[in-house]
């Protein structure tokens, strides 16, 4: 093999990166026991659970600190993030949320999933499947902060605590779910 044909084989293409072929899901037995796993190891690494809708909070308070650190300083809230020498990205949940981007992309590339793609039904446009998933998204994480927790945290962390408050959000969402997917299941048909 000559020298070019080398350097041709070892080049980095993410043209091919992203082209893999997707393979199976990994069996969900298999994957609950590994978040059972994972929900165990957060408790017992940062005292806290699995969680992800206060770094959107914290996110947002970086962001304020920045441009209106007065606004911070006086209101009692923000203040437990923010607020003189404290940065609120310099939090667990942050980090955790950080490290459930990455890993999920990362997994998704090894198993030939990571695609740039709208996944919707033939009865809705793009651009409406965009539009009503934006718009989901901040109304579930309006609802997540007024509920002190998403999915994660109250489903998986609250529930494992075994906190009924937790397991009321948890039926509220998923019944929530099953009761607006009748409405919406003709765009998928």
């Amino acid at each position: 093999m000559t020298t070019s044909e080398i350097t041709k084989k070892s080049r980095f293409s993410l043209k091919a990166l992203f082209s893999k072929p997707a393979q199976p899901y990994a069996d969900p037995y298999l994957g609950g026991i590994l978040l059972g796993v994972v929900l165990f190891l957060a408790f017992f690494i940062t005292g806290n659970g699995l969680g992800a809708s206060g770094t959107i909070s914290r996110f947002a308070v970086f962001i304020e600190d920045l441009v209106a650190s007065s606004h911070v300083n006086r209101v009692p809230y923000l203040l437990k993030m923010a607020g003189g020498d404290k940065n609120p990205l310099d939090d667990w949940i942050v980090f955790i949320t950080l490290g459930t981007l990455i890993g999920g992309f990362v997994s998704g590339v090894i198993h030939g999933r990571a695609k740039l793609e709208t996944t919707k039904g033939p009865n809705i446009s793009n651009q409406k499947r965009w539009v009503l998933a934006f718009s989901a998204g901040i109304l579930f994480a309006f609802g997540a902060r007024m509920a002190r927790g998403c999915t994660s945290g109250q489903a998986l962390s609250g529930g494992a605590s075994l906190s009924s408050g937790s397991w009321v959000v948890m039926f509220a969402i998923f019944g929530g779910a099953y009761g607006l997917a009748y409405f919406m299941r003709k765009l998928w048909n």
